[in-house]
This record gives structure tokens, C-alpha cells and sequence, in this order.
């Protein structure tokens, strides 16, 4: 069984003591392709996915400003997205969207920094990497608006209503860690519900570890974990959860491997 890991934070600082060892476990556990999140500390600092993407032929790259850190971008942040989303490695545009949890940035700045980078991402022809915290309504509203492609809802937590929406806007499902949890039976109903063609498995390691490593640091060799639970909860097996997640990811954010075979 192979597996990919559609969203890990693998520039974050937990991973400064072991993330070439982290990766070889991922690699061992059968994570043959990892694609590593681009928002880093936010704006100037755009790169770091790509730092990584460039050293590992089988990590790919996103780039994006994550709604936290929406003020601090400026009119040169967009440029620099603009010219990085070029880059051979950058499959993908992410995470953005809107959390209203923390309000870290102001709500109308993180409105204003997400439809520019929808702009920017449907210029590029990349898909969207959607994180939304308690703002589901707002979020939706302005991918009606802003969005005519395809995307993922990264760390999908929502239930049944939240997936039929995300569903019917073309998005794909990218179910972690939190699929596992022992409360989260309204995410895994959502779960049931999801056509196999639109699933994806991510850890957004190092946070929200599957049981049974729950309260541990997350890694990207995970997803295993999730992908069997789901495989549970879908009747199915795990090698058929494997097969069906990572051709979907080969299908959203690598078409030129896809279509080589």
C-alpha cells in the first residue's frame, strides 16, 4: 500500500531536530508522496515549502498567506505569490481562507487576502487548499463568488451539511487526524456520504495526531492511521482507501504524472 499525505507543515520548527528522519518514516510506512504547506511564518517569508519541495523529489510545494497571518500581507506579497506559484514544484495554493476562531487578522483583511488569492490561484490554474475554522458561512460565500475550480477542504471537521456544501462546489474532502477522535462521529458520518472520487488523507502534522497517538506530535508518517479508520467507517478495506486517496491527489495536483501513467 502507498499513501500521500496531502498537507503536512514539515518547515515547522517541532521538525527542526528530526525532519529528514521524520520523513524516512514516512517514506517506511508507505507515504510515497507528501505535499508540504507554503504559509511558513507568513509574509515576506513565502518559500519554505518550496525550500523542501526542491530537496525531496516525491515533496511537492503550496504556496499561500494562512488567514493568521492576513495582515501581514501587502501589495508585494501578492506579486511574490504570483511569480512563486510558477515554480515547477507548486501544485497547489494554500492554506487560505477564513478562521474566525482566533481572529489573529482582522475579518475583513482575511476576506480581502482570500478572494485575492483565489484571483491569483485561478490565474495560475492551481488548486485551492481551503482552511476555514468557524467561519463556514463566509467561506462558502465567497467561493460562490470568487471560485470556479477545483480545491481541497483541508482538515475537514465539518458534518454532513458542511460536506454536501463543499461538495456540490466541486471540492474534495481531506480527512486527518481528527476523523479518529472518539466525539467526532458528525465528521465521520460526513465521511460516509463523500463520493471515493473526491476523498483525500492528510495528517497537518505536527498537529492533531490520530488515536492512538493522540496528544503526540503528528508526523507524515501518519496517515495510515486516519486512512484505516476511514476505511472502517466506509466498509471498506485499507489498501482500497489507499489506492482510491492517493490516485485522487495524482488526479487534482499532479495531471502531467497522472496523465504519463
Amino acid at each position: 500500500m502507498t499513501f500521500v499525505d496531502s498537507h503536512c507543515h514539515l518547515d515547522d520548527r517541532q521538525f527542526d531536530p528530526d525532519r529528514e528522519q521524520a520523513i524516512e518514516r514516512a517514506r517506511a510506512a508507505g507515504v510515497e508522496t507528501l505535499l508540504a504547506i507554503g504559509t511558513g511564518d507568513g509574509p515576506p517569508h513565502l518559500e519554505a515549502a518550496i525550500r523542501l519541495a526542491e530537496q525531496y523529489p516525491f515533496v511537492y510545494a503550496t504556496v499561500g498567506v494562512h488567514p493568521h497571518d492576513a495582515a501581514k500581507a501587502d501589495p508585494d506579497t501578492f506579486v511574490r505569490l504570483r511569480d512563486l506559484m510558477s515554480h515547477p514544484k507548486v501544485v497547489a495554493v494554500g492554506e487560505i481562507g477564513l478562521d474566525y476562531h482566533y481572529d489573529f487578522s482582522p475579518r475583513d483583511v482575511q476576506r480581502s487576502v482570500f478572494a485575492r488569492q483565489l484571483e491569483l490561484a485561478a490565474a495560475a490554474g492551481k488548486p485551492v487548499a481551503i482552511h476555514t475554522r468557524e467561519a463556514w458561512d463566509d467561506t462558502l460565500s465567497l467561493l460562490r463568488d470568487r471560485w470556479n475550480g477545483p480545491g481541497i477542504m483541508h482538515c475537514f471537521t465539518g458534518g454532513v451539511a458542511e460536506a454536501e456544501d463543499s461538495l456540490a462546489l466541486g471540492f474534495h474532502l481531506s480527512f486527518g487526524g481528527v476523523l479518529t477522535f472518539p466525539k467526532a462521529e458528525a465528521n465521520r458520518e460526513a465521511a460516509r456520504i463523500v463520493p471515493e472520487d473526491r476523498l483525500l488523507l492528510e495528517t497537518d502534522c505536527p498537529y492533531l495526531a490520530p488515536v492512538p497517538r493522540r496528544g503526540k506530535r503528528n508526523e507524515p508518517a501518519f496517515p495510515v492511521e486516519t486512512a484505516r479508520r476511514l476505511a472502517e467507517v466506509r466498509g471498506v478495506s485499507i489498501d482500497h482507501i489507499a489506492r482510491v486517496t492517493t490516485a485522487n491527489f495524482a488526479r487534482l495536483c499532479l495531471p502531467v504524472a497522472c496523465s504519463n501513467g
